[in-house]
């Protein structure tokens, strides 16, 4: 129990503390004004992080399985003092590649880590059925910490521009002192003779095997993307449509507390509506949210967007407890990545196109061909998705 106690608690402070990010609300701006980016060369930016992900993703998660997930959060911890504490310095493109390249690997090993050690722990206990509950907990622990980060960061920002990195590197100290003191939770391991053939049989299992599985990862990758890419273009549409650099941080702490708390919220919602009508109601959501951002505009249009953190916070958490049902011990983390991975690939192969739309074309328009592009993806992925539900439990 003593597992269960502590880990439980620290994996909410470490989700908070993760996510507590003093410089995203305005990490746009930063890398126009300062650093001189176009919003091409931002989106060629999250790319190259995409591709470190995509690199390190699996690798890391595979690591995780056998090194121990206390230790790859630890690691994690450290990449990201370092990579913050470049930004701290930066002047160039080079400068801030180099930092999110850290960044990118920082995030890897902690994708999939988080979530198996909350597994295991609560698996150990006998209280895997609380998964949801405490994932969507941890989820609405990480957007508060990143809605608190967001209040003062355009008043950070305005003061000294590299004061949110400076508080950035100590916020990662404080989330490897909390590392440390995890436990590992006792659990089924492998030692294969082969470790390329046990990743390849990982690979073919959740991809090849398990049909359910297969389509979890690719619907929640496809609504995962639907929520990213607003991440990156809502800043320079709220600048274009006048509003004040001062509610940059209310707004983004505003989209995270939504967040926060329709992650807290996902399992009842679930419970009540069931997996399929949560599907629907994200279909309904990211329409709505990107109709309003393209057509409406305006000062108050980034509101539309409020209805994508909604779809993000409620589909966290479901989607991660049916992929999570479907994997086995001793390959978690390493299943849980490769989710990521497909995330990243897909950002890595769009990201940048989309990045040159809307330097062309104008962030309003890049929202309305968005929609349009989820509008002809979406429905057959969720047809095949609620065609291989439900599926009894891994045979790995």
């Amino acid at each position: 129990m003593k597992t269960a106690r502590s880990n439980i608690r620290k994996l909410y402070a470490f989700s908070f503390l993760q996510m507590t990010l003093f410089p995203m609300a305005i990490i746009t701006l930063f890398w126009k004004d300062h650093i001189g980016l176009s919003l091409t060369r931002i989106l060629l930016l999250q790319g190259i992080l995409s591709v470190v992900m995509v690199v390190m993703e699996y690798p890391s998660g595979y690591i995780s399985d056998r090194i121990g997930y206390r230790v790859s959060l630890s690691l994690a911890s450290l990449l990201g003092m370092a990579g913050w504490g470049i930004y701290t310095l930066a002047t160039s493109f080079a400068h801030v590649m180099a930092a999110e390249i850290l960044l990118g690997i920082s995030l890897a090993f902690i994708s999939g880590s988080d979530s198996a050690l909350l597994y295991e722990t609560l698996k150990e206990n006998g209280k895997e059925q609380d998964y949801s509950r405490h994932q969507g907990r941890m989820s609405g622990y990480a957007q508060g910490g990143e809605a608190l980060g967001a209040v003062f960061a355009g008043v950070l920002y305005a003061y000294a521009p590299a004061l949110p990195f400076i508080l950035q590197v100590g916020v990662w100290l404080l989330a490897l002192l909390l590392t440390r003191s995890m436990v590992e939770p006792a659990r089924v391991t492998t030692s294969p003779a082969s470790h390329l053939a046990e990743a390849l049989r990982s690979t073919r299992y959740a991809f090849v095997e398990n049909k359910s599985l297969r389509y979890t990862i690719l619907l929640n990758s496809v609504l995962g993307i639907a929520s990213f890419y607003p991440v990156w273009l809502i800043q320079p549409y709220m600048q274009h449509a006048g509003v004040p650099l001062t509610w940059f941080g209310p707004v983004w702490s505003g989209a995270n507390l939504t967040v926060a708390f329709f992650s807290l919220t996902s399992h009842r919602a679930a419970g009540y509506l069931g997996d399929r009508f949560m599907v629907l109601l994200f279909l309904v959501l990211i329409v709505v949210g990107y109709l309003g951002l393209g057509i409406v505009g305006g000062v108050w249009g980034f509101l539309f967007y409020y209805l994508l953190t909604t779809m993000r916070g409620l589909r966290g958490p479901m989607m991660l407890n049916l992929t999570q049902k479907e994997c086995p011990s001793a390959n978690r983390a390493g299943i849980l990545s490769l989710q990521s991975l497909c995330f990243r690939l897909l950002f890595v192969c769009t990201g940048p196109l989309v990045g040159m739309l809307a330097d062309r074309s104008g962030v309003e328009r890049t929202f309305q061909y968005l929609l349009y592009a989820f509008l002809i993806i979406l429905p057959p992925l969720t047809f095949l998705f609620f065609r291989n539900l439900p599926r009894n439990k891994p045979a790995i």
